[in-house]
């Protein structure tokens, strides 16, 4: 896999030891650099989808993997874009939006993981944030069975589609700030047409990036059980009331939130 591999232990802090490893993921012609975290006993594994301008090293997806490892869960956090897309994606902003090539990055990243002995049996699950929800949206919807959940934070769900929004069978969790006008009514109306099962939390008083104090914690706790419950990696979620107001759904009937 060309992985270096270094170890750290954060015991002071009561974190399970995690491996943490450089990728290199081949995207058709492209190669895209990841940072792949393993904790120890892992057994389910969660990429993330950035949003636009951003990569695998913002500090909002990190602090949600960090949650996320601590649960026993791994992540892998790469660069949808190349280095040179990413330069010409700051003078012209041609590829942030260009939601066809960061879906195909997505499935491209997925089928790799999946293509490795350590990760062939593995839950995955997809965590997505602005127009990287779309993309997770859409790869899950493609990839069927093989993506087991999927989390919005602060997403365009929207920008999947209609066609993807009913279809899509992973269980899909939208979280948005109750303060981040235009974006929650658009979550809303998306949330209307999944057909899956579904949860829309709203992270009161919280605005687009989540930088209000305790608000990317909400986050984090939602995801966290979120991904724990259906990727059937430990214990039940708790009760998400106290992360946020939320609104929940499944195929057979309509649940209290």
């Amino acid at each position: 896999m060309g992985m270096k591999l270094k170890r750290d232990s954060f015991a002071h802090q009561q974190r399970p030891e995690v491996v943490r490893t450089e990728v290199r993921i081949p995207c058709g012609a492209a190669w895209l650099y990841g940072d792949l975290a393993l904790p120890v006993d892992f057994r389910s594994l969660v990429l993330f989808a950035h949003g636009s301008g951003s990569g695998r090293h913002s500090a909002r997806n990190r602090q949600v993997a960090q949650v996320l490892q601590n649960a026993g869960i791994g992540t892998l956090l790469f660069d949808l874009l190349t280095a040179a897309e990413e330069q010409t994606d700051i003078h012209t902003g041609e590829h942030r939006f260009n939601i066809a090539l960061l879906t195909q990055r997505m499935q491209d990243a997925t089928l790799w993981i999946l293509a490795q002995d350590q990760f062939k049996d593995l839950p995955i699950g997809y965590f997505g944030a602005s127009t990287g929800s779309a993309a997770a949206l859409i790869a899950a919807a493609r990839l069927g069975e093989r993506v087991a959940a999927v989390v919005s934070r602060g997403g365009r769900p929207d920008l999947a589609g209609p066609v993807v929004l009913s279809s899509l069978m992973a269980p899909t969790l939208l979280i948005v700030g109750g303060a981040d006008h235009g974006v929650i009514e658009l979550n809303e109306a998306a949330f209307q047409r999944l057909r899956c099962e579904k949860q829309l939390a709203v992270v009161p008083q919280a605005t687009h990036l989540f930088e209000e104090p305790g608000a990317l914690e909400q986050v984090s706790a939602l995801a966290a059980d979120w991904f724990k419950h259906h990727l059937h990696t430990g214990d039940q979620p708790q009760d998400r009331t106290a992360h946020g107001q939320t609104h929940s759904a499944d195929r057979s009937k309509e649940a209290r939130g």
